[in-house]
Parts: structure tokens; sequence; C-alpha cells
């Protein structure tokens, strides 16, 4: 029962506004913006595996070699899963009073900054290739490039919302050398950032 609850945790978080389950799509803040990409979905199940084969471990309370096991992702470091590893023993010290702890919520909030780790990470790369194009095109300064960044983002643009998402897909695909996949994100990560360099360069005009 508690497996089940778990593959169940693993299958939500992370495919929650991100994949589009058995169509190879992958949608932005919400389904209506997506792109198909081919084997994105065999990609993602990869990436589930490695967390579901190995829940023993977290089950067992060795979180700090359940954690280590996500270093084969591009830019996951030591520093990272240290980092990671602190804010869960802080939880669970907070825990400790409690009669109980809920392994599924502990496991979300765990499996959360797993893949928040990987995303922001990635995408910071994805931010800076913008601010690069802006730059080549027109002489605005970099804060008033972030500035635009900032309200899009605000407003959750579309254009921002499937990057973000084909960003995190590109790390996946690196890092399980899925090199078909990785080519197909590269190719929509420019057309998405061009996209936004575009808006960032008109808002200024």
């Amino acid at each position: 029962m508690m497996l089940e609850q778990l593959y169940d945790a693993t299958d939500n978080l992370i495919k929650q506004q991100f994949y589009k389950e058995g169509r190879d799509t992958i949608i932005g803040r919400t389904p209506e913006v997506s792109v198909k990409i081919s084997n994105s979905g065999q990609l993602i199940r990869r990436f589930k595996d490695l967390f579901n084969q190995n829940l023993h471990l977290f089950l067992e309370g060795k979180y700090f070699k359940f954690l280590n096991l996500f270093k084969k992702i591009e830019g996951v470091d030591d520093n990272y899963i240290r980092e990671i590893y602190q804010d869960l023993q802080l939880k669970l010290e907070n825990l400790k009073d409690t009669e109980t702890i809920n392994m599924v919520v502990l496991y979300a909030i765990v499996l959360n900054s797993i893949i928040s780790t990987i995303r922001d990470l990635n995408f910071a790369k994805t931010l800076n290739k913008i601010k690069e194009r802006v730059n080549d095109k027109t002489r605005i300064n970099e804060r008033k490039v972030q500035d635009e960044l900032d309200k899009l983002f605000m407003r959750n643009d579309n254009n921002i919302s499937i990057l973000y998402n084909i960003s995190y897909l590109d790390t996946l695909a690196e890092s399980f050398h899925y090199k078909k996949v990785a080519r197909t994100c590269k190719i929509q990560k420019g057309k998405y950032i061009n996209r936004i360099v575009k808006l960032i360069v008109a808002s200024n005009n």
C-alpha cells in the first residue's frame, strides 16, 4: 500500500504541469500550450524509474544514498545534494515530536526539492542565452532585460512556461543519453528563446 502511494506520488509530481500522459507531449503552464517531442514519454519513464526502483533506500531511511543517485542528472553535484539532504534533515527534526511521520508527505517534499533543483539550475542557463541574444541585438542594459523577464514571469507568459519545461526535458535527455530528444529540445528551445527575445526588444522600442 505504501509503495503504491509512493509510486503515485512519483508519477503525479513528475508529470504535473509538464507532460501529457501517453502522447509524447510536453505542456506549458496549461495543456493548451504544448510541443510534441518523440520519445519524451520513454525518457520520462526512465527518470521515474530512478525514483521508483530505489524507493527501498528512502523507506530504509538511507536518504543520503537515495539522493546521491541523482548526481547522474546534468548539473546536480555534491553541493546541491548536500543542500537537499540538510533541508530534509531539518524537516525530519521538526517532525520528530509528532507521533508518526507521514512517509508519503516526506517523500513528496524530497521529490519536489530534487525536481525544483534540476529545473531551476538548468533553466538559469536558458535565461542567460536569452540575455546574450538580447545583448547581440540591442543596447538594452542587463537590469532592464531582467525587468522584462520578470514581467513575463509575473504574467505567466506561455513562451516562458513552455521554455521552462523544454529546458527541463533537454536536461533529462542529456543525462540519460537520449540524443534525438536532446536535439529536438534544442531546436524548440531556440524557437521560444527567439520569441522571448523579440518580445523584450519590442518592449523597448
